[in-house]
């Protein structure tokens, strides 16, 4: 079976469909939970499955230091080491060198870095980056990418954008012929609509089985990354999947979906989970809070995860304050079970053309606060 999307419904920019691969069905729009280092954190594989995920993501960066891609290989590959057997995307592992390794230096050739975790030097390059995620196994792999931070000077965003672009080739290349795995390019161009345009075509050119929003959600702020959303998903093909990389919170998932994003990612519901922050239909809440301390009711009546259906808000404050490990499992699973509902009803929205009330009744919801405290 080859790698393939469909689009079964448009409301206004909106889109729900599939991504058939040979390891499953994606529902599209879809959010795929992190998992780093071959596991989403605080979670068994079972039940992140049972929370409606179809696919997760894994890190080049992190897998390829620590336990290494030829052992992954070794062991039958990263959905066997990990125990997942639904689709995974694995990055390229260009976000985390900028962003996480120590002394590095940027060439045309690639990245030389050294690793967070022992000081060892590697070089990364879109020829390395591939063999890296092919020992892997994941189903959609991503082009190797410079990722510059923002906000930065338009000259320096659109030299990146173009070494990204030459990147881009070279990963195709080097990808080659891998029937039912997809190699995804990255737009790149910061927030200027001009660059924008000149990386979707370059990309179009190369041709990919589907394409990325890269370089959002690092640090130019909701409105700045919405301003790029409401044209770059326009400028790549229709008959592709759109990944937004690295976002969001609830509203910003909302927003990408509405303007055309086919996938998303992002740390922030198991890493909130971790921390005692929960994502609910009524925003976030905080179980460290002592307002909860006495509170019988669940966190949200209408959740029926684990956490919800069996537990107290008492009792989750409790085992939050108490820096018990429960307090993460329970946490996590509801954060990613919210996610992945959210995700279900904008795909029921758009399928029945009402996605515009569903947004509304999103936003009411929210702003209505979390329930009153006893």
């Amino acid at each position: 079976m080859s790698f393939s999307f469909t689009l079964a419904a448009t409301d206004g920019v909106a889109r729900t469909g599939s991504i058939a691969t040979p390891r499953g069905e994606i529902r599209t729009p879809a959010f795929m939970p992190v998992g780093t280092a071959g596991t989403v954190k605080a979670m068994m594989p079972e039940s992140v499955a049972a929370t409606g995920a179809d696919i997760l993501l894994g890190n080049t960066y992190h897998l390829m230091l620590r336990p290494g891609a030829e052992r992954v290989a070794r062991l039958g590959g990263l959905h066997r080491f990990m125990n997942w057997d639904r689709p995974i995307l694995t990055d390229s592992g260009g976000f985390q060198v900028m962003s996480l390794a120590g002394l590095r230096k940027l060439t045309e050739e690639g990245v030389t870095f050294q690793s967070h975790i022992d000081g060892s030097k590697h070089l990364l390059s879109p020829e390395t980056s591939m063999e890296i995620q092919r020992l892997l196994g994941s189903d959609i792999v991503m082009c190797f990418d410079e990722c510059p931070a923002l906000p930065a000077d338009e000259g320096a965003v659109e030299a990146s954008m173009r070494l990204s672009m030459r990147w881009a080739a070279r990963s195709r290349e080097a990808f080659g012929d891998r029937p039912g795995h997809a190699l995804f390019g990255i737009q790149q161009g910061g927030v200027t609509e001009d660059l924008r345009g000149q990386s979707a075509e370059a990309l179009k050119t190369i041709g990919f089985e589907g394409y990325a929003i890269g370089g959002l959600a690092v640090g130019e702020g909701q409105e700045a990354m919405f301003g790029v959303l409401d044209y770059a998903p326009g400028m790549l093909p229709q008959d592709r999947p759109r990944y937004l990389m690295g976002v969001g919170k609830p509203d910003d998932i909302v927003g990408a979906v509405k303007r055309g994003v086919d996938m998303m990612d992002c740390v922030l519901p198991s890493r909130s989970g971790r921390t005692g922050q929960a994502w609910t239909r009524r925003g976030q809440v905080n179980l460290r809070n002592a307002r909860h301390a006495d509170d019988p009711r669940p966190l949200d009546e209408a959740c029926t995860c684990p956490a919800c259906r069996n537990y107290s808000r008492a009792y989750l404050h409790h085992v939050v304050r108490a820096g018990e490990m429960i307090a993460g499992m329970l946490l996590t699973w509801h954060n990613l079970h919210y996610y992945q509902e959210l995700m279900a009803g904008m795909r029921a929205a758009i399928a029945e053309g009402r996605f515009a009330a569903f947004e509304t009744d999103f936003h009411a919801t929210r702003e209505a606060g979390d329930i009153e405290r006893l």
